[in-house]
């Protein structure tokens, strides 16, 4: 099985973020099953890997295989990379890129696999849904703290309305900071409140997966949450969930004191082990050894199929539309 190389910005500093998080979570699960590593490309730091350095080595690299990831660099980062083996990671969708057929493309939510099946139809697509990490579980402990809410991705509605409306009735935390110990927070916590059409309509791209809302279901809170991109994935609003900025500012207060006086029942297990490690592992293994091949099969003459593209929709439309107006004119028997 071919090395990993899993191209990032950077791994900290201004690059620190959730999909960063979630890429080295990848990383780490994949290095259970091959030899992977980091290389950065735009922030150079000891004892890493350059991508510029690596490149200009002019090494055969057949044997290695390019993970792409960061969504704003994808497309730049896929032309450089034309003449090797590279696979994309993708968690937002939206970006407006395409890609050639011959980089396989990996998902971490379905809806991100709906937009590339559609977008690139010729290309091997594959789901592989980020992971949550065991930590994130049910304590049964008191719960200190009647609302949770991180400021970062959160609405203007949720943070200059519906949470000064909740502090009047019930304890509220707000977190507007990095959390070393997030399983702890969410096992202090009786409600959840995620809020991120807005942002990512901001962005213009979706949200990729939507970790926290899950975290926060897995360590006993209830989730009121948008079910944007992503997150449609594994939110049921009414029955594992409920839905966040409904209607009105007072209709939602009245669900949340109700959902404080009345806790459900923690979510079993089976709920999340599609998302714990050893399925993600299996899963991966998978998906890794089916590329492999795929690569293999590169090496082999082959005629890929034709691209999809906005000239080609264009005339088939065209076509389309000639051949509705020739049956109309066919003569009737």
């Amino acid at each position: 099985m071919r090395k990993l190389y899993f191209l990032l910005p950077g791994t900290g500093g201004k690059f620190a973020c959730g999909g960063l998080w979630a890429e080295l979570k990848t990383l780490n699960l994949a290095q259970q099953i091959c030899d992977a590593e980091i290389i950065t490309y735009r922030q150079r730091e000891k004892e890493t890997l350059f991508l510029d350095d690596l490149l200009q080595k002019k090494l055969p690299l057949d044997d290695r295989i390019f993970v792409i990831g960061w969504g704003f660099d994808v497309a730049k980062l896929a032309k450089k990379l034309q003449q090797y083996h590279v696979i994309y990671h993708a968690h937002s969708a939206g970006y407006g890129f395409t890609l050639p057929s011959r980089i396989p493309i990996v998902t971490v939510s379905r809806n991100t696999l709906g937009y590339w099946g559609q977008r690139s139809p010729h290309a091997l697509l594959y789901y592989l849904p980020n992971q949550i990490s065991n930590e994130f579980q049910n304590l049964d402990r008191d719960r200190d703290i009647d609302v949770l809410v991180q400021s970062r991705k959160s609405s203007r509605y949720l943070i200059r309305e519906l949470i000064p409306a909740l502090q009047k009735c019930c304890r509220v935390h707000v977190v507007d900071r990095y959390i070393d110990d997030l399983p702890g927070l969410f096992n202090r916590a009786k409600v959840y409140l995620y809020d991120s059409a807005e942002y990512w309509a901001q962005q213009g791209v979706s949200e990729g997966f939507g970790l926290q809302p899950m975290e926060a279901l897995a360590c006993g809170c209830q989730v009121f949450s948008s079910v944007n991109g992503g997150l449609s994935d594994y939110l049921d609003p009414g029955f594992n969930c409920h839905k966040i900025a409904g209607y009105a500012q007072e209709y939602d207060v009245q669900r949340i004191l109700k959902a404080l006086n009345n806790p459900t029942t923690q979510l079993p297990e089976t709920f999340f082990a599609d998302y714990r490690t050893d399925n993600i592992i299996q899963r991966l293994a998978v998906i890794l050894t089916e590329i492999n091949e795929f690569f293999d099969r590169q090496n082999h003459p082959s005629s890929p199929i034709k691209p999809l593209t906005k000239l080609q929709i264009a005339n088939l439309r065209t076509q389309r539309i000639f051949d509705k107006v020739k049956e109309k004119l066919r003569p009737r028997a």
